[in-house]
């Protein structure tokens, strides 16, 4: 028992659990293998054993060019960026856009909440559509509807039409919940992936907060109509990117625990047991491969990339949403999130109010307060992470667990409780405005943070599943529909400090249930690993 993590005796490893000997962390599927017969890693990275192996064939995005494939994350990380901002754009000018539409301010925030339910719906549907046809189809279509939902926006001219817009733009900001994550997974090498993942993270967290920062100014100075047109400008850029740059990255590889083809001929070479036929036939499969031209990289469909039925796709994240780590997971990074889209909402009610008086531009400008905590807490978060877990996987004699990836709670809860106590505090007491824009900032920090305690444990204790991960943990939107619908409401009628303690207490008691799974969590790993239902429903079919 390993800090106080019961260990799981009926199996001999557990899924997810890694023993880190002095032999650079051979892959478990190739431990047969002599370790030069492997690919390794470039540069710095030459003693590294890639995982996963790439094949031979120079279309595995695996094996392009590494400025193709920062491209690439740089063309959908700024989208994403665009993305994220635009859910949270019209915050800073809610009473004067209501006021603009004919409507309530609550009103106007409830058309935010049909935006997220939607994102929430369309999550189940864009995971198995990318599995099946390929992450490509997906994000034009997304782009196109962003793009579409934006112009549509900025030229509504009254409530019905503008919520139409902003229910429509749901469908296309709903894949860039799950497929960025994806898509780093098909393109870089494990111990490539943590600085693109936090990079994607930077990328989304600072268009949300970042977003609200710029459109204050815009809606004062030009109408809240142009937050649109601007918008439609960005993503009309970035669908000739994505059309034009960032090619089908889904790939069908052999499976883990098949040797590549090269691997096979030396040895087989080694222990003089091939024959002259497997011979040929190993010689005419790497014969047929073809680098494709870049005509040929602009298809849109590329084939079907799994044989498993769409029912199937779509309900396995339901059935992975009661695992003990993605339900868990579900309910920090639903929670945090989700009170975190409670400050955007109803940020212009407080501020523009006495005591404070903010304009616009100025209700705006606290998102400063966010957007820098934010990238701090984000470039602080994911090398602290990893030295915890290395420091607690050394005094472990070089046995590594999921779970010490939720020692990172502490601050996160820390951070949280700064953040929603002490702006309930802070606004009740109607103190300076530095100290709620400051707790406003604080709690963003404990979203950076919870991020990558979240998704760095998830990954690592069913890294089969991440895709349907993803959309289990992302059905927060639901959670957030149902808060942002009536919060204004509610704010007005008990007061903005009941309302975050409330919201804060239930941080806390979330934050709480990491104990049960710290110690748990290997057991639960264990259980679902000997589940034979599970693993036969949650594999494509070959």
């Amino acid at each position: 028992m390993a800090f106080g993590i019961l260990e799981d005796h009926k199996m001999e490893q557990v899924p997810g659990t890694a023993i880190m000997h002095d032999q650079n962390d051979i892959p478990a599927e190739y431990k047969d293998v002599p370790i030069e017969m492997l690919k390794k890693g470039k540069g710095r990275f030459t003693h590294v054993v890639l995982v996963p192996q790439p094949s031979d064939d120079p279309n595995d995005p695996l094996n392009w060019p590494q400025w193709k494939k920062e491209m690439i994350l740089l063309i959908v990380g700024l989208s994403a960026a665009v993305v994220g901002a635009f859910g949270p754009m019209l915050s800073p000018g809610f009473v004067e856009i209501s006021a603009e539409l004919g409507i309530t301010v609550n009103t106007l925030s409830q058309a935010t909440a049909w935006l997220i339910l939607t994102i929430g719906i369309c999550l189940f549907f864009a995971n198995p559509l990318a599995k099946m046809y390929g992450k490509r189809p997906v994000y034009i279509a997304a782009v196109i509807v962003m793009f579409v939902g934006s112009v549509w926006g900025g030229a509504a001219q009254n409530y019905n039409s503008f919520l139409a817009s902003r229910i429509f733009s749901g469908f296309g900001m709903a894949p860039y919940e799950v497929l960025v994550q994806c898509t780093l997974a098909d393109l870089y090498f494990v111990h490539e992936r943590a600085t693109r993942i936090a990079i994607w993270n930077l990328f989304l967290l600072t268009g949300i907060a970042g977003g609200s920062l710029i459109s204050g100014y815009i809606i004062q100075n030009l109408g809240y109509q142009w937050t649109f047109w601007i918008c439609a400008i960005l993503f009309g850029l970035a669908m000739i990117g994505i059309i034009l740059f960032v090619p089908e990255t889904s790939y069908l590889r052999d499976a883990p625990g098949h040797i590549p083809s090269r691997v096979q001929e030396k040895l087989e070479v080694e222990h003089q047991e091939k024959d002259v036929e497997h011979v040929s036939s190993t010689n005419e499969t790497t014969a047929q491969y073809r680098k494709q031209s870049y005509l040929q990289s602009l298809r849109v469909y590329t084939g079907r990339y799994t044989r498993a039925p769409f029912w199937r796709i779509f309900v396995r994240p339901l059935i992975v949403f009661f695992y003990p780590a993605v339900l868990w997971a579900f309910l920090i990074y639903g929670t945090t999130l989700t009170w975190i889209v409670v400050f955007s909402v109803v940020n212009a009610s407080i501020f523009t109010v006495p005591p404070y008086n903010f304009s616009v531009s100025e209700t705006g400008l606290i998102s400063l307060s966010p957007f820098l905590l934010t990238i701090i807490g984000e470039l602080v978060s994911g090398p602290l992470n990893d030295w915890i877990c290395l420091k607690l996987t050394e005094r472990n004699k070089g046995i590594y667990e999921p779970e010490f990836r939720l020692v990172l709670i502490i601050p996160v809860t820390l951070l949280g409780v700064c953040g929603f106590f002490g702006f309930g505090a802070a606004v009740g007491a109607q103190t300076h405005w530095a100290g709620p824009v400051l707790t406003f900032g604080i709690a963003n920090m404990a979203l950076a943070f919870a991020s990558g305690c979240v998704f760095g444990y998830v990954i690592d204790a069913h890294a089969n599943l991440a895709e349907e991960a993803f959309v289990a943990i992302n059905a927060r939107n639901f959670l957030t529909f149902g808060l942002t619908y009536f919060v204004v409401d509610w704010l007005l009628e008990v007061g903005s400090a009941e309302v975050f303690y409330i919201l804060g207490s239930l941080f806390l008691f979330v934050c709480a249930l990491t104990i049960p799974l710290w110690v748990f969590g290997k057991r639960a790993r264990g259980v679902i690993a000997r589940n034979k239902f599970l693993n036969s429903f949650m594999a494509d079919l070959e």
